[in-house]
């Protein structure tokens, strides 16, 4: 399974244009958060407009939106490098995460339907079968994806738009300081959430999404990498 975004591959300046700088926004934020692209690894502006075939202008402009994302981060001389969090933020993000997510659990239970519990169940099946497949990239998409969708279900676009931010920020976190062979989330307790919510219990819920998120949290390893420099037509072959 493959969560990556297709890119069209037209060549120079007449390429830019609002539709394309979306794809590929898309196709480098999926990158870092599916782990493709490592955090510290350099983002080159010559290099991801020669491997996309739009002007550099085009691409300061997208890195800039990511950088505003926390996707990236922007450093005078040196340019732009995929964000890499520091313990200290590691841990802020866990924290907030438990906030925001927890406190929206009750009115997701009074909110939820028959479809959105289906919804949900097909992202967390989808997920299941990508970690069979060793399709990590796509697991950690689509954990995101599950988190960010119970959020949206609470009825509060901002709050959910922040849960979708911290989501990504905790792919960087479990790229830098995961323990390798461990994603953090744990599929069964995806299912077990569903299942309170549907049952309306979101007290309940809310302390099976603290413990969730204790969990994940608890498979981190503060230990740091050496950054590399990524192989950016391999990693987006276009």
């Amino acid at each position: 399974m493959n969560q990556r975004q297709e890119v069209p591959s037209r060549r120079g300046k007449n390429g830019d244009g609002a539709e394309r700088h979306e794809a590929i926004h898309r196709a480098i934020s999926d990158a870092i958060i599916e782990h493709r692209l490592k955090p510290g690894a350099r983002l080159r502006e010559d290099a991801l407009a020669e491997v996309f075939g739009v002007s550099r202008t085009g691409i300061r402009k997208i890195l800039q939106r990511l950088a505003l994302e926390q996707l990236v981060t922007l450093t005078p001389r040196r340019g732009a490098s995929v964000t890499r969090p520091t313990a200290d933020e590691a841990k802020d993000v866990f924290d907030a995460r438990q906030m925001v997510e927890c406190g929206l659990m009750p009115e997701v239970a009074r909110r939820i339907g028959a479809q959105d519990a289906e919804v949900l169940r097909g992202l967390s099946a989808q997920e299941q079968q990508a970690l069979r497949e060793g399709d990590h990239s796509a697991a950690i998409r689509l954990s995101a994806d599950l988190h960010t969708h119970l959020a949206r279900l609470a009825g509060n676009a901002t709050l959910a738009d922040f849960v979708e931010r911290l989501c990504f920020r905790s792919s960087l976190i479990l790229a830098v300081y995961g323990m390798p062979g461990h994603l953090g989330c744990e599929t069964h307790d995806h299912e077990a959430l569903i299942a309170l919510l549907e049952k309306g219990r979101g007290e309940e819920a809310a302390i099976r999404m603290g413990e969730h998120l204790r969990a994940v949290e608890a498979t981190l390893a503060i230990v740091e990498e050496e950054q590399e420099t990524p192989d950016l037509q391999r990693i987006f072959q276009v």
